[in-house]
């Protein structure tokens, strides 16, 4: 019952989670737009289905409140999942497969929220239906509205166990042929060895083979699968970020030295001019604190460790009523008093926890003379050797907190812990062990240091912008925005050291920019439907200025090439390389083309088709799988490798020796069987009509 009764206590956060849970394929972000008219009724279709706008939000609203994740974060999750959903009912529903209500117990053992919950297991480890059950209806006893959200998740749980016998069916499909284990046997044992002459790409200029957009752009159009895309926009920016100018800092030091100095104020009771005492010597310091800092009094004590280490030594090592300052730390100028130094102030000690039925924050089901005495057991054992209190705490401490850290709780200061625990580290010496109760039950402890304290009074004026920095960044930001419309601003801003980005590709539901993190009204305004190529904008907020400018708009539905030209400009390369290699590599004998080239015939030995590496040169498959299928003593044609053009000469093939291939069908099904998923979703939607609004909805 105890277990039942911890699992009442969460079930609504389970619920939630359960239901989070579900979402099974998450993708990227979102963009809101600021276009005219109302957005259409839906935000897609899946082969014809719509997937309701209204619907479709409040299950974004829902998941982004529960989750703590952005709005274009729950966006995307849900279009994904929505559109896996549909996807696999079509299959589902084609097949008729169906679900009854015994076998939800099934379903629920394979689910994660269950499968990996020890609260379900029995005492060898295994699922327990009973206890199932039980969870089912203590939901039922607590109410028809509770009951209902159960009700509501057997729905979820129902779709989730349809899909997972989708795919077990297609698992259970598979086949591995003896054909099958036997090339993947001999592609890891076969072995050949070969001659060879090589003339790198390297040896070729790049600007002799130089690429261009179109080439690109060409390619990715004959390997159309490969590189498919949202559509993409490629911008510029530059990012003048909203920080004091050392006039902003000086004017705030000079305030704060002000505060060191004895100042004369208007009293107007006595109608006399009154001394007020400079914080060095002033004896009501709170008062003085409350009415001069930007940050309240902090009358903690602080170990040495604990003060900030830019000036650790310096507050430390004050003397009483001494100040220290002024100094900048963070966004703020400080000047420190050192108010007091006492030993002991701060202390490290571990504590093993044995709770007991009632005690605050358990769940355990002993009685309190049992925890008494368990405690009491642990305390002979850990005063016996003091080194296992540690492993001691790890078995036997409730308190997840520490028990993973040997119990241990460092840099403990007065009115951090509950009393009976803090009379006992602040009332005995290091090395003490004993025993403290407190209303979480019965505490093993162990005193493992203390430490001298310090407690300091600050006064600390925040640095911020001032009005005429702010408008110097302003004009600053408007005459870049000019420049921008005029022409190439990228320079220019480059000039004023400001942070620059050029040729950034940005897709739809993208909130984060290169070098300026969470901007997402750069994207949106990217996407919207009335900015085009050459737009400039310029963004204000609370960061500074950012002035964008679109360079490209990509609707094609193929990667931008600023996106893929690292991948495929070497691929294009390489194949102009070889033309210019092939002329010189002339020869019809590996002999004849080393003597042309003044290439140097080289040797590799017992390579695979599993790992073709050529020593010093590195992976070369074609040139590996060339020599596999070259006659043994006979020339091959050039071939374009990976590194260069090569000839090679076979030497001699090794097949692998016969044996028994259960082992690589096992080892192929299995790998086949991990894929499943993945591979299908991808196959379901190569072959879907998929209509993509949500860039006019959230405009």
């Amino acid at each position: 019952m105890a277990v039942l009764s911890k699992i009442r206590q969460r079930s609504a956060l389970l619920i939630a989670g359960i239901g989070i849970a579900l979402l099974a394929f998450i993708i990227g972000d979102v963009v809101r737009g600021t276009g005219a008219g109302a957005p259409p009724r839906n935000v897609g279709k899946v082969n014809g289905q719509e997937i309701n706008t209204r619907e479709f939000s409040q299950r974004v609203a829902q998941l982004e409140q529960q989750q703590q994740i952005t709005n274009s974060q729950a966006i995307e999750a849900i279009w994904n999942e929505q559109v896996n959903t549909i996807l696999l009912n079509d299959e589902i529903e084609k097949l008729g497969l169906r679900i009854g209500k015994e076998q939800l117990v099934n379903v629920a053992k394979s689910h994660p929220l269950f499968a990996n919950n020890p609260d379900f297991f029995n005492e060898v480890g295994q699922f327990n239906t009973q206890k199932f059950n039980e969870f089912i209806m203590s939901f039922k006893n607590q109410g028809p509205a509770v009951w209902e959200q159960w009700l509501g998740f057997e729905k979820e749980l129902e779709k989730f166990g349809l899909q997972q016998m989708y795919f077990s069916l297609i698992q259970g499909g598979l086949y591995t042929t003896t054909a099958d284990a036997e090339a993947m046997y001999q592609a890891e044992n076969a072995k050949v060895s070969f001659e060879y002459v090589t003339v790198p790409y390297s040896t070729v200029n790049n600007e002799e083979a130089t690429v261009s957009d179109t080439e690109i752009l060409d390619y990715m159009k004959k390997h159309e699968n490969r590189f498919k895309s949202e559509p993409t926009r490629v911008v510029e920016y530059a990012f003048i970020s909203s920080l004091p100018s050392q006039k902003d800092k000086d004017a705030v030091k000079e305030v704060i030295e002000g505060f060191l100095q004895p100042s004369v104020q208007y009293n107007a009771e006595t109608n006399k001019n009154d001394t007020i005492a400079g914080f060095k010597t002033v004896k009501n310091v709170a008062s003085f604190v409350m009415a001069n800092s930007d940050l309240p009094l902090d009358t903690v004590y602080y170990a040495k460790k604990d003060l900030p280490l830019e000036y650790r030594e310096e507050l430390f090592n004050l003397q009483p009523n001494t100040v220290f300052g002024p100094y900048i730390l963070d966004d703020y100028y400080y000047i420190t008093r050192l108010l007091d130094k006492k030993a002991g102030a701060s202390v490290d000690a571990a504590h093993i926890l044995i709770g007991y039925a009632g005690a605050q924050g358990t769940n355990a089901t002993r009685t309190k003379e049992e925890a008494k005495a368990k405690a009491q057991e642990i305390l002979a054992k850990v005063q016996a050797d003091s080194n296992s209190f540690a492993s001691v705490a790890l078995l036997e401490s409730e308190d997840p907190g520490s028990k993973n850290k040997g119990g241990k709780y460092e840099g403990i200061s007065k009115g951090q812990m509950v009393k009976g625990f803090e009379d006992f580290i602040f009332g005995n010496p290091t090395g003490k062990i004993g025993i403290a109760e407190t209303e979480f039950g019965f505490h093993v402890i162990q005193v493992l240091d203390k430490q001298e304290g310090v407690k300091l009074a600050s006064i600390a004026r925040k640095i911020e912008v001032s009005d005429a920095t702010a408008d110097a960044l302003y004009t600053q930001a408007t005459t870049l925005e000019q420049a921008a419309t005029a022409g190439d601003f990228i320079e220019k801003a480059k000039e004023l050291k400001l942070n620059t980005q050029k040729d950034i590709t940005i897709h739809p539901f993208q909130d984060a920019l290169p070098g300026i993190g969470q901007q997402r009204a750069v994207g949106t305004w990217a996407f919207n439907k009335n900015t085009k190529e050459g737009d400039v904008k310029r963004f204000d907020n609370a960061d500074g200025h950012i002035i964008a400018k679109v360079k490209t708009i990509n609707n094609t539905g193929l990667a931008a090439v600023s996106e893929t030209r690292e991948y495929i400009e070497p691929i294009i390369m390489n194949e102009k390389k070889a033309e210019i290699i092939k002329k010189k590599m002339t020869g019809n004998t590996l002999a004849e083309v080393s003597k042309n080239t003044n290439a140097t015939i080289a040797t590799a030995s017992d390579l695979t088709i599993q790992s073709p590496l050529l020593p010093m040169i590195g992976y070369e498959p074609r040139v590996v799988g060339t020599a596999f299928g070259t006659e043994v003593n006979k020339d091959s044609k050039l071939i374009e490798g990976t590194k260069g053009v090569y000839m090679i000469k076979t030497t001699s093939v090794a097949n692998a020796p016969e044996i028994k291939l259960d082992v690589y069908k096992t080892k192929i099904e299995a790998a086949q069987r991990n894929q499943v998923q993945t591979r299908t979703m991808k196959v379901l939607k190569d072959r879907a009509k998929i209509e993509d609004n949500r860039i006019a909805v959230y405009q």
